[in-house]
């Protein structure tokens, strides 16, 4: 099979997604009804549940606007894959932090990433599981792949949860909210207020024209987004439709050849100041992977706060090295 790089668009893509939990399920079936793939195969530790989801899934196409095999594979079936989407690995726990799973994960991350890789697999790897840019780091060294063809969800969905409730405060579709979540996924990212846009224009103006807007309002926005986990935790044990979508969105970027601006946990050289980590920046998302990381202007205060998401996965990732 060609590589994605050079996909033509009679060719079947298949998409390999490791981990039948609930996020891994929750994008299976996402993808099964959004005509991107003709071959998806569900590869899981637990083959019986993996085969039980490919079931449950194969029993709906019917309905799917276009035919897809599904099957519950191993990882042998990965070398034919364009993309690998992995969302294997111990979940957040209510009181947990993302960080508390760092350890833990990468472990796993290792061990898939080396069963991915010995299959012969050369296409992009898109990864989920939390805390979501220390393990694209862990999954990029263990893969040895060039830096644009690993790809975490980053801050996908804080950004799809945070222009949720900017459209609701100002009474928008979500999809004229362009506002960017930044740096880690969770409670250590940050909104960038200052290159926001509304109805066309900087938030700090619609705050100057409006009184009835205010910035103690998206203050508790930010809050309420920054918190969102915690409480689907709470009510529901775990978040995976959102995170499903976010996935399916990074996913169709790279299929249909986009070139669409995406928040994702992307591999820095040197922009925003940092280098040698994935974090959750705007980035340009092509057929090839990351094709160009959006930089966007900070302002001191949004600098800070990226800077110290930096160092909180700089030291996750030291961490884990120490000890593995």
């Amino acid at each position: 099979m060609d590589h994605l790089n050079t996909i033509d668009p009679e060719d079947i893509i298949r998409i390999a997604v490791v981990g039948a939990g609930w996020v891994g399920v929750s994008f299976a079936y996402q993808l099964s009804m959004a005509a991107l793939c003709e071959e998806l195969v569900l590869i899981d530790s637990n083959h019986a549940k993996a085969e039980g989801e490919a079931m449950d899934l194969n029993h709906g196409i019917s309905f799917a606007p276009s035919p897809v095999r599904i099957w519950a594979g191993d990882y042998s079936d990965c070398r034919d894959a364009d993309i690998v989407v992995i969302t294997a690995g111990a979940a957040q726990k209510l009181g947990q932090t993302q960080m508390d799973l760092a350890e833990q994960n990468a472990v796993v991350m290792k061990h898939v990433t080396e069963q991915i890789m010995a299959s012969g697999f050369d296409g992009i790897l898109v990864v989920a599981t939390n805390p979501v840019n220390v393990m694209a780091h862990v999954v990029w060294k263990a893969s040895g792949l060039p830096k644009h063809r690993v790809i975490g969800s980053g801050t996908v969905l804080d950004t799809a949860r945070l222009r949720y409730k900017v459209g609701e405060y100002f009474d928008l579709s979500a999809r004229n909210c362009h506002v960017y979540y930044m740096g880690e996924h969770g409670a250590g990212g940050f909104v960038a207020w200052d290159n926001a846009r509304i109805y066309g224009k900087l938030v700090q103006q619609l705050l100057a024209e409006n009184e009835s807007y205010r910035q103690e309002d998206l203050d508790a926005i930010y809050q309420r987004v920054r918190d969102a986990a915690n409480q689907i935790i709470e009510y529901k044990s775990a978040a995976y439709y959102a995170i499903g979508l976010g996935l399916l969105r990074i996913v169709r970027a790279i299929v249909r050849n986009e070139n669409s601006v995406v928040t994702i946990g992307a591999h820095l050289d040197g922009e925003y100041g940092a280098s040698g980590l994935h974090i959750g920046v705007p980035a340009l998302i092509d057929r090839t992977g990351i094709r160009q990381i959006v930089e966007i202007e900070l302002t001191d205060e949004e600098q800070r706060q990226f800077d110290a998401s930096v160092g909180r996965i700089r030291q996750a990732i030291d961490k884990i090295e120490s000890v593995t």
